[in-house]
């Protein structure tokens, strides 16, 4: 079922949100990954706002991963040292293999930009169900550096040596 897939070929992304204060109307950084994701060719096929709340966030998450259309989820926000953030903790149990090296990736870019704030940052991704799921900080500018330089081109089949294009379920 090795099916050949170019740059154009579009995949299936759900973005969400993770926030107790922001809405439709201000999430910038839903907004900025929207068009990044749409941009690169692909399709934003749902898109959600979610309470910074693990077993919320777990259902989101674990409706995406059981859908036979999404294929990514990228997952703004709830992934600081703040009490109420808990997306790597509502997420990662829903891990068939983390991608730990997504984390390590963000935090070393990071750095330049926010030096050894980056510590606080828990950015995480894994494969389920063959479903790519990243999670990182919700900030604009956060969500660019996750998009822009590690994501966009993970999602890229003709990104060598490797890319997660190959590992996700084929559309029906």
């Amino acid at each position: 079922m090795d099916v050949q897939q170019d740059r154009t070929t579009s995949l299936n992304i759900a973005i969400v949100t993770v926030s107790n204060h922001r809405t439709s109307a201000n999430d910038t950084s839903g907004d900025y990954l929207q068009q990044a994701v749409e941009l690169a060719g692909h399709s934003v096929v749902e898109r959600a706002i979610c309470p910074d709340n693990r077993y919320a966030l777990r259902a989101n998450v674990s409706h995406a991963i059981a859908s036979h259309h999404i294929q990514v989820v990228l997952i703004n926000g709830g992934t600081g040292f703040h009490q109420q953030n808990t997306t790597p903790e509502a997420i990662i149990p829903l891990f068939d293999k983390e991608i730990e090296g997504f984390g390590e990736l963000f935090r070393m870019l990071s750095f330049e930009q926010i030096q050894q704030a980056t510590l606080q940052s828990r950015a995480v991704a894994g494969l389920a169900n063959q479903t790519v799921i990243f999670a990182f900080p919700g900030s604009t500018s956060a969500c660019q550096l996750a998009w822009e330089q590690i994501i966009d081109a993970q999602l890229d089949v003709t990104t060598k040596p490797c890319n997660f294009v190959s590992q996700l379920k084929k559309l029906l």
